[in-house]
This record gives C-alpha cells, structure tokens and sequence, in this order.
C-alpha cells in the first residue's frame, strides 16, 4: 500500500476515467441492442453490464497493479457489431455458450503463449502505424466538428493549449473539468432519468451448438484478437513496455469464460482506449502510468455495481462531448505513433500503407481494417526485404 500511496496521482486517476469514458460511452448502446435482439429482458441487460463491469474492472485493476503497467481492458465494440448482425440465429442461451467458448479459447491461446510468439515476428514499425491509422479517425473527428460546434470545440481546444503549455502534467486533467462545464452552455444535455440501486446479476445456463460455435463462438474469438488484442498488445509496447502476453490474454479469457452466463461477452484488452492511460501526461515517469490502469478498473468495477445508474447518467451527454474529450486525449498517442511507424526509413513505404489501409475503416468477413491493414503491411515489408536481400 505504501507504494501505491507514493505514485498515486491525480492525472493518472483522471487518465483511467477518460479511458473507462471512451470505453463504455461509444458503445454502450450496443450492449443493450445486442441483449435486445438476443432476447434478453430489462434484469437481463442489467446483468450484461454487471458481468462487463465487474470482468473487466477486476482484470484491469489487478494486472496493472501485478505488472506496474497500465493494462486498460475493455468490452470488444467489433465483437458487439457482429452479435448484433448474427442476433437473429441464435437464442440467447446459446449466444451465452458462445460467449463462454470464446473466453476458453482465449484463454488456452494465452497461456499456451501462441500470441506471443506471432507477435514476436512483426516489425514494431508496422503495428505503430496499425494504432496511428485506427487512431486518425478521433482527430479529425474532432476537427470536423468544427463545421457544426465551432465555439465548444475551439474553447475546449483553448483550454487543452494553454493547460499544455503551462501546466503540461495536469493539461487533460484540466480539459476534462473544461469540458464538462461548458457543456451546458454549448451542448444539449438529456434531462437526467437516474435510476439508483445496485445491479442484481442474472445466471442464464449456457446451450451449446454447432451452429454457435461456427457462426458466433469462433468469429467472435477471431474478431477479439484481431481488433483488440494484436492493437493492445502493440500499444502497449509502442510506450516502451515489456507486456507479459501470455498474462494478459490468459487471465482476461479466463474472467469472459466465468462471467459469460451472466452477459460478459467479451472481456480484452483496450486498444484505442488504452491509449489514454500510457501517454506521458499521465506521468512523467513511466513505472509510475500503472495507476491510470487501476483506476480504469475501478470505474469498471463501480459501474458494474451501479450498472443502471451510471449508464444512465453517462448516456445524458451527447456524441460530441464523447468525440471532443476523446480527440484531444488522443492527441499525443497519434503523434506518438506516427513518428514510430516512420522513424525507419526502411520500413517507412510499408509502415506509409499499414496507416492508410488501417486509417480506412473498411471491414472483410466482420474484421475491422486494423488487421488487414497490419497483414497487408507485413506483405508489403517481406517484399521488399526479400527483394533487398537478392
């Protein structure tokens, strides 16, 4: 405790409520849509949210704390797009056999260390411009907001410059308090509908079939390993951090397989949303960032209790607010990214199309284009080291 209590600070703690922020309040509509269409009543939805909450609140927390790294964890939004669009064909205690297949593949993958050892062969140059393409779309998300909220986002672009130049450390702690007082002046806030009390976990028994596990199970899994674990992973790495793979993968597969009769769908590790919690303005001292991940697990953890409660609270404010805050907090990933990817001269043609076919946002057999855009890249960068070789 001792030691938590020296490299506690407060932008960290700032730091992993942004990150559970971009987490939830994208995709949270999706998880009640993708209950919905499963079937699942009001009690049931709630449970979805208590299981995510609790599953990925504890992970993040004791990983981060265990490997003194920021280890951001987080519900799979691709994973929630393909349930969604397979919603129909299955009932929704199959969908939970799904789910906890999924997991237990996850895991056996992880602690088997085959992850890890795919990873070891890809140029670090090619994933950094992986992160900074998928990454590219919340800058200019933020600046094309300009065309229709020019005076929110130039004032909160205000706040965020003159934080970062004059109090650097404490400029997105500042940005966040920024943003939500202007909020009301620049933005339509819902009229608040709280709903108080904890969340009541619902157990729904798993049913297993062939047609789950080939159209649900095993997508789903693909689906998790492409859009979140290979960008985590690679992000995490991308701030100089050693991640202990097998771990991660593991522990957050073994949490999805017990928490998947409850809704917990998908449990991994951040990409984008990681981001926030690994960048210097979390602190200066890189041994000291693990805090960010704790308190991103602990937000987790409450919201997973107060499931109704806080979802309630965080769907009041609208789109942009979301879009504006995650931007600017992005800021110094993408930059941070982008002179990785291009620091290698050699590398750099490869590195230049990894960023564009990842920046496309266009999606093969449910996968998003990081993935493709990663293997494309690959391609590109075994070509022409051969072609150098001969």
């Amino acid at each position: 405790m001792r030691k938590l209590s020296q490299d506690f600070s407060v932008p960290a703690v700032f730091a992993g409520f942004i990150t559970f922020l971009i987490g939830i309040s994208v995709s949270s509509i999706l998880v009640i849509q993708a209950a919905q269409n499963l079937g699942a009543n009001t009690a049931q939805i709630s449970s979805w949210f208590w299981a995510l909450g609790i599953g990925i609140g504890l992970c993040g927390l004791l990983l981060s704390w265990k490997f003194k790294y920021p280890v951001a964890t987080s519900w799979s939004t691709a994973g929630l797009a393909l349930i969604i669009a397979s919603a129909s064909g299955y009932s929704l205690e199959q969908a939970i056999g799904a789910f906890l297949i999924c997991g237990l593949l996850t895991a056996i993958l992880g602690f088997l260390g085959v992850f890890q050892r795919v990873l070891s062969y890809i140029p670090q140059s090619l994933t950094s411009a992986m992160l900074a393409g998928v990454l590219l779309k919340f800058g200019i998300g933020l600046f094309a907001s300009l065309q229709n909220s020019w005076a929110f986002i130039l004032s909160l672009l205000a706040i965020y410059i003159l934080s970062k130049r004059l109090w650097p450390r404490y400029s997105i702690v500042i940005t966040v308090i920024g943003s939500f007082m202007l909020s009301p002046f620049f933005l339509e806030i819902q009229p608040l509908h709280i709903q108080w009390g904890l969340t009541t976990p619902i157990w729904t028994t798993p049913a297993f079939s062939w047609s789950a596990l080939f159209g649900l199970a095993l997508p789903l899994f693909v689906i998790n390993m492409a859009s979140q674990y290979l960008p985590g992973i690679a992000m995490i790495k991308s701030y100089g951090y050693q991640p202990h793979v097998n771990q991660l993968i593991g522990w957050t597969g073994f949490a999805q397989t017990l928490l998947a009769p409850f809704g917990g769908f998908s449990i991994n590790i951040a990409a984008i949303s990681a981001a926030v919690s690994l960048d210097d303005q979390v602190h200066p001292d890189p041994s000291k960032r693990y805090i960010a991940g704790m308190s991103c697990g602990l937000f987790y953890i409450i919201m997973g209790l107060f499931a109704a409660t806080l979802t309630s609270l965080l769907l009041s404010f609208p789109t942009l607010f979301i879009v504006a805050l995650a931007g600017i907090a992005l800021f110094g990933t993408i930059g941070h990214n982008i002179a990785i990817a291009f620091h290698d001269l050699q590398e750099r043609e490869a590195a230049l199309m990894t960023f564009l076919f990842s920046a496309s946002g266009v999606q093969f057999f449910g996968i998003g284009s990081a993935f493709w855009g990663l293997l494309f890249g690959c391609v590109v960068s075994f070509i022409f080291k051969f072609k150098a070789k001969k």
